[in-house]
């Protein structure tokens, strides 16, 4: 098994490159993501899953170790594929994907194209628990941080927020003070958005 091929990127699109190392020439598949972190590199070490099946033999490459850990995750999911978690990456960064997780965000998980609502629901069930840490900070909420950081997010969004700047908020005074209430989170990030 491959866990990473440290060579020369001779071509690169935002669906797959070219790595060559001793003379051999590695096709990779790869995600929006990685492809927007390794664009314009020359050298580099890119982590690499490898999917071995009787009709095919793929690479995956990731540009890191966090977003090969998520895409491992997603493909251990029953109905999620290696192309589909791929699809996944390259719509939502792989911090998005655990904020979903975490949060049941249904709704995020779904706007991926390939991505229905029971799929959606079962990759919240079965990585729930394996995805412990949030992507900001890649600090640790408990449920109940997690049950009011949804409470106070639905809330600001339906207040006219935009959600990202509002996660992004969140988080942060969820880092500096977990005891928080609702009402308390609603009122700190109305005074920083």
């Amino acid at each position: 098994m491959m866990d990473y091929i440290k060579g020369t990127i001779t071509g690169i699109t935002p669906a797959f490159l070219t790595v060559e190392t001793g003379g051999i020439g590695y096709f990779v598949n790869i995600s929006l993501n990685t492809f927007s972190r390794l664009e314009g590199k020359g050298e580099y070490k890119i982590l690499i899953h490898e999917v071995i099946r009787e009709d095919t033999h793929q690479l995956f490459g990731f540009a890191d170790k966090e977003e090969r850990d998520i895409f491992r995750m997603l493909i251990s999911v029953t109905g999620v594929g290696a192309a589909t978690a791929r699809m996944m990456l390259s719509s939502l960064s792989p911090g998005e994907i655990e904020k979903a997780i975490i949060g049941s965000d249904v709704q995020t998980l779904k706007s991926v194209k390939g991505i229905g609502v029971k799929t959606a629901e079962r990759i919240i069930v079965d990585l729930r628990d394996k995805v412990g840490k949030a992507a900001a900070g890649g600090e640790i909420f408990s449920f109940t941080d997690n049950t009011r950081r949804e409470e106070a997010l639905s809330a600001l969004v339906m207040l006219g927020f935009a959600r990202g700047a509002v996660l992004k908020t969140l988080d942060k005074i969820i880092r500096e003070d977990r005891n928080l209430t609702v009402e308390d989170m609603i009122k700190k990030a109305l005074k920083n958005l």
